[in-house]
């Protein structure tokens, strides 16, 4: 069992900057390929970026790359979304994801086992 509680979602005006958190609990951290999805109002949830439990090659997509960032501490149990110049269609709630397998492509295909409570992110225009 993992338990995931993401933080630092907030209020921010267009080309700001956010840096979300994701904490892991419970359950060996390093096994688990982890990612950030968003969900805005109305739309269905929308995979943002992850990284393999490797570590090694982090995947984003194409709408926020150049943008965002994400990475890992192991020693820390976190998972982090750098986001960078940020839009107003960023606006959404953000969610953290896990799954014990190997690559991220397994989370695009919907192969999560936990997800955290999600931390709204609001850009104003």
């Amino acid at each position: 069992q993992v338990q995931l509680v993401e933080s630092g979602g907030g209020l921010v005006q267009a080309g700001g900057s956010l840096r979300l958190s994701c904490a892991a609990s419970g359950d060996s951290f390093g096994v688990y390929t982890m990612g950030w999805f968003r969900q805005a109002p109305g739309m269905n949830r929308q995979f943002v970026a992850g990284i393999p439990r490797s570590g090694v090659t982090a995947y984003i997509d194409d709408s926020v790359k150049g943008r965002v960032t994400v990475s890992r501490d192991i020693g820390k149990n976190t998972i982090y979304l750098q986001m960078n110049s940020l839009k107003p269609e960023d606006t959404a709630v953000y969610y953290c994801a896990a799954a014990a397998v190997s690559d991220v492509g397994q989370l695009l295909r919907g192969e999560i086992e936990y997800w955290g409570q999600g931390t709204q992110v609001t850009v104003s225009s």
